[in-house]
Order: structure tokens, then C-alpha cells, then sequence
């Protein structure tokens, strides 16, 4: 049962809203001042506080911040009878819900009641969906517990059940369609098509056809009516890939399916309504491209109504090692192999890596690895990783010399960083082995790693 709290002195209005809300159903104490309310709040934690704004001693400001104070979920609105512009500005900068004037129609106050006490509910399960995310590794087919993804997963909880279009933003390889996929599944649309096309593989002459579907006759080999898959994501979510891609023409056709929610086929004089929900993706900056007149305006404002950016897994290395956990035993159990784990010199280098290809490279970095590896735990010789060059004098002479000159002890400790990465590598992180292929002391080895930011021991 929902528990509301009335305040106010005037004890008409309060048995009024008192009488009302316990028809409602509602747990209800009333109280005749701020300081009476406050001994309550003590004692129990309310769902909401209606509250009168002007009232002896404490008024309904200060309770509002002594409220959200001790229970910042608790819901709050104001009854004033002397509304103004800067009361409610005052009111809302504190936390409360809404606030109404004192000849309120009663129709608005139990739609305001319901509205906040949703707004609540909503607010307490993200909570707790944040909070479970936290405990584990990820979120549906995601890996990750960085800050950043989880801000995504945050996004993908919000927009999922609102059936506005999303356009996800992320670098190749980050796992854009995973999370069209999961704002799909925690959808209302989730027992219907989730159908996946990507704009930039196919031709412009395909790609009309693919979208929209076309007519039997329409062209050359059209010998019969095919749907689209505009038509196939009837009541689901369509995904369309490498949205930057697409043609000018295409734009508009795809602007109308948009915003219209009606098509023709290729060769069809018939409009065909849908109802699909749209989530775009792209690895390109499409802003720019509306600047430059690539893209449509009209087109990007429509597909980008929820921006959902994915960070590379440069922005997230403390999620390499649950990415490479979750790798291993994937390609463990398709394999067959034993490999259980990673060791700690292999995951060094992983997490030194810059990985220009993003997750979709690390997953192939694991598999490959996997693949080779003949022992319970990959090796740094079984990692297949493009290793930086050890730069030379830079090709520097003295045509190409630049005006600005060279920081030299920079370059040098650059090229003793390199040197060493490359030295362990091969002796497969043995650093007394390394040691001998710089022809340096082990101790003089540790002493330049832990210079240069390298481990101790």
C-alpha cells in the first residue's frame, strides 16, 4: 500500500485530501505542520508528501528540503493559494514533483498523484537495475562494468519501452547492434522481428529493394512480389547499420518510411503502412555530414531522437580482463580446448594494446589464441597482436628535420619502451631471459620498467 502524508494547517483541506486518498486506497497520515511531519518522517519512510507551502513555523520549502534530505526518493508536491513563476522555480530547484494552486480541479490532483507515484516506482526499479548491474559483469549479450558502459546500459533500461528511435554512435567494432539487440529485447516489441540490414554492403540498386521490397515485373528478374524488410519488422524493430552510408535518394525514401510510416515497393503504386521501430547506427560523425549537406537534416533529426554513444575499448581498459574472461570460455566450450585462463604478462600486453578494431578485435585476438593454444592458459607467444615497430632515428635528416625540433629524451625513452615490450615479448615474459636479449642486468631491467611505468616485479 502506497503511504502518503498530508500537510497542511488548514484542517478543512486536510481532511478533505485525507478522505479522498483513503478512498484511492492509500495509507494516509495527516499532519498539521512541518514539524509534526518531520517527527513522522523519523519514524517511516513515506511514498509521498503533499504539502501546503505557507504555514506557521516551518513552511512547505523548508519541510521540502528536511524531506529530501532524509528520503531523496520520496516524492513531493506543493499546494500553494499564492502561485507565482518564482515560487514554483523555487520549489522545483529543491526536488519537489510539481506543485498545484489551492482551487485545484481534482481531476489534475489525482492524475499529478499517480504521475508522481509512477514516476517513483520508475525511479526506484532503475535504481535497482544500476545496482544489480554493478554486481555483475555486464547487461544481457554486453560485457563491461566501466563507467561508461554502464551509462549505456542506464540508456538502454530508459529508451528500451519508450519505442522512440535511437541512433547508436560508436567507433567499428564497439557493439553497436548488441545494443540495438538489447534495447530490442527489453522492449514491448520483443516477441516480434528483430531485423537487421546493413546500409553500407549492399549496392544503392539493392538496397531500395531490400529495404522496401518490390513488385513482380518491377525489373529484371522480379519475378515475383517480395516484402521488405520494412515490411518484415511489421510491429518489431528494424536496425539499419552503417546509416551514413546510405544515398541522397534513398535518404528521402527512407525520411518518408520515417516519418510517414508508409512505403511503396519498387514498381508498386500502393502505400503500405508500418509499424517498426528504427534504430540507426553509425561509426561516422553524421553531424558533420548534415553541415556538409551529405545527410539530410530533416532525416538525422528524426532517426537521432535518443543518442546512445558506445566508448572504444581504449575509454574502457578495466573491461579487458571481463571481456577476455568471457572470450575464453566461449571459444573454450565451441573448441573443445582446455584453455581456462590468461596469463598475467599475455594480459599486460592486452591491456597496453590500443585496439584500433575495439572489442570485435579483442574477440579475435581470444579465439585465435584459443585456436593455438596447446595448455590451460594463453601464452604471450599465442597472442597474434600487431605490436608497435621499435622506432628507428624517425627517417629524420636534415631536409626533413622539423623547425620545431625534437624532445630527445622523449624519443629515447620511447624507443627503451619499445625495445623492452618487444624483449619480453619474446622471451615469453621471462625477465631474467629478457634481461640477456638487452644485454642488461635483470636488476637494470626492473629499474627501466619502473621508470618507464612498467611493473616492479
Amino acid at each position: 500500500m502506497t503511504r502518503i502524508m498530508v500537510v497542511d494547517d488548514d484542517q478543512g483541506m486536510r481532511d478533505f485530501l485525507e478522505i479522498m486518498l483513503d478512498r484511492e486506497g492509500h495509507e494516509v497520515t495527516a499532519v498539521k505542520s512541518g514539524r509534526e511531519a518531520l517527527a513522522w518522517c523519523e519514524k517511516q519512510v513515506f511514498d509521498l508528501v503533499i504539502t501546503d507551502l505557507r504555514m506557521p513555523g516551518m513552511d512547505g520549502i523548508g519541510l521540502l528540503r528536511a524531506v529530501k534530505e532524509r528520503s531523496p526518493e520520496t516524492m513531493v508536491i506543493l499546494i500553494t493559494a499564492f502561485a507565482s513563476g518564482e515560487t514554483a522555480l523555487a520549489a522545483m530547484k529543491e526536488g519537489a514533483y510539481d506543485y498545484l494552486e489551492k482551487n485545484f480541479d481534482i481531476d489534475r490532483l489525482e492524475k499529478l498523484i499517480n504521475d508522481a507515484l509512477k514516476k517513483k516506482g520508475a525511479g526506484e526499479d532503475e535504481a535497482r537495475f544500476m545496482k544489480d548491474l554493478k554486481q555483475a559483469s555486464g547487461f544481457g549479450p554486453m560485457v563491461g562494468k566501466s563507467k561508461g558502459m554502464l551509462k549505456v546500459y542506464s540508456l538502454i533500461y530508459k529508451v528500451a519501452g519508450t519505442g522512440a528511435n535511437v541512433l547508436v554512435l560508436g567507433e567499428s567494432g564497439t557493439g553497436k547492434e548488441l545494443v540495438a539487440r538489447s534495447i530490442h529485447e527489453n522492449s514491448q516489441r520483443r516477441d516480434k522481428p528483430f531485423v537487421v540490414i546493413n546500409c553500407g554492403g549492399i549496392p544503392e540498386t539493392l538496397l531500395e529493394s531490400e529495404l522496401f521490397g518490390y513488385m513482380k515485373g518491377s525489373f529484371s528478374g522480379a519475378y515475383a512480389d517480395k516484402p521488405g524488410l520494412f515490411e518484415q519488422a511489421h510491429r518489431g524493430t528494424i536496425f539499419l547499420d552503417e546509416i551514413g552510408d546510405l544515398s541522397p535518394a534513398l535518404q528521402v525514401k527512407l525520411l518518408r518510411a520515417v516519418q510517414e510510416k508508409t512505403f511503396r515497393r519498387v514498381g508498386g503504386a500502393e502505400d503500405i503502412t508500418v509499424d517498426a521501430r528504427i534504430i540507426s547506427a553509425t561509426n561516422q560523425d553524421l553531424e558533420a555530414k548534415v553541415r556538409e549537406k551529405e545527410f539530410r537534416e530533416d532525416l538525422y533529426y528524426r532517426l537521432n531522437v535518443i543518442p546512445v554513444r558506445i566508448p572504444p575499448l581504449r575509454e574502457r581498459r578495466e573491461d579487458i580482463p571481463l571481456l577476455v574472461d568471457h572470450f575464453i570460455r566461449k571459444y573454450g566450450r565451441e573448441t573443445g580446448r582446455s584453455v581456462r585462463n590468461i596469463s598475467d604478462y599475455a594480459l599486460e600486453l592486452l591491456m597496453d594494446y590500443p585496439f584500433p578494431g575495439n572489442v570485435r578485435e579483442l574477440e579475435n585476438i581470444i579465439e585465435r589464441s584459443v585456436a593455438l593454444e596447446t595448455s590451460t592458459i594463453i601464452l604471450p607467444e599465442n597472442l597474434v597482436i600487431a605490436t608497435p615497430s621499435i622506432p628507428d632515428s624517425g627517417g629524420y635528416t636534415v631536409g626533413s628535420f622539423p623547425d620545431e625540433g625534437v624532445d630527445l629524451n622523449s624519443f629515447l625513452a620511447d624507443c627503451e619502451r619499445r625495445l623492452i615490450t618487444a624483449a619480453l615479448e619474446k622471451a615469453g615474459g621471462s625477465k631474467t631471459k629478457a634481461s640477456r636479449l638487452l644485454n642488461i642486468t635483470p636488476d637494470s631491467l626492473r629499474y627501466r620498467m619502473e621508470k618507464n611505468g612498467g611493473e616492479s616485479s
